[in-house]
This record gives C-alpha cells, structure tokens and sequence, in this order.
C-alpha cells in the first residue's frame, strides 16, 4: 500500500471511528437519561425496539466492521512501518477491540438480549430496567471513549504518514 493510500485509509477509519463514538455518545449523554426518565414500560419498549432496530442499521455494519479492519490495519503497521504511525495504528486497533468492540460484545449485547426477552410491562422488567439503566450506560462510556481513543490514534497516524 502507498503512503499516500495509507495516509486516506487512516482517515477513514479514523472518521468511522469517530462517528461510531458520536452514536455512543448521543447514548451516554440524552437518549439513556430521557428513556429512564420516562415511566418504565415506555423507556422498556422503547429501548426494545432500539436494540431490534439497529440490527437494520448502517451504524452496526461500521461498528462491527471496524473490529476486523483495525486488526487489518495493525498486522499491516506491525509489518510494514516503523515509529509513530505503526504505534498509533496498534494502539487504536488494540483499543478498539477491547474497549469498543469486545465491551459491546460481552457487556452491552447481554443486557439487551435479557432485555428483549422481558415483557415491557411486568414488573420483573421494571426492577431490572434500573439495574439496565446505570450499568448499560457505564458500559457505554467506555465504548465511547474506546471509540474516541481509536479515532485519535488513527487520526494521529494519519498525519504521521504524511
């Protein structure tokens, strides 16, 4: 791969990686709060049908997507580059597979399968909905900055290549 195409391709993830961030971050900052500020049921069904939604969604194709090729990008650095860029490149892929990609995978996507399987009005869902509500949303703050991290490392790396 040419530097120049390097330098693109840098960006691009970067840019993906900030943007799978800003949806994380919309999360943590106001959708999370309005949804357990309504009554139970509605934030319940209403997270239910966010959760079913996304699977349709341009936003999951970047967000799993950029797992395999940060990991792509890091065999490539590791052999191919040397000093800050190949750094960089590892480092954001590193972290965005432990800490945007695998917290979704083992924290987030658990919560909401047993959420799914709950009925939106029972009462079992409306005591688990604020154990949900806190703990989902911690696990959301870190892949948000799991996802800025990335962006900044692969942005940085960018620059380093030019």
């Amino acid at each position: 791969m040419t530097t120049s195409l390097m330098v693109y391709a840098c960006l691009a993830v970067g840019l993906a990686s900030a943007l799978v961030a800003g949806v994380f971050q919309s999360f943590s900052d106001f959708v999370m709060k309005a949804l357990i500020a309504a009554e139970p049921a509605g934030g319940i069904q209403s997270m239910q049908m966010i959760n079913r939604t996304v699977f349709r969604s341009v936003f999951l194709v970047m967000m799993l997507g950029l797992a395999p090729v940060t990991i792509g990008f890091a065999a490539y650095a590791y052999f191919n580059l040397t000093g800050a860029a190949q750094f960089m490149i590892i480092a954001g892929a590193a972290i965005y597979v432990v800490f945007s990609f695998m917290v979704t995978m083992f924290g987030n996507v658990p919560m909401n399968k047993r959420l799914d399987g709950m009925a939106y009005a029972h009462t079992e869902a409306a005591v688990y909905w604020q154990t949900y509500g806190t703990v989902w949303t911690g696990w959301n703050h870190v892949r948000t900055l799991g996802s800025v991290a990335t962006a900044i490392c692969f942005l940085l790396a960018s620059v380093a290549l030019a």
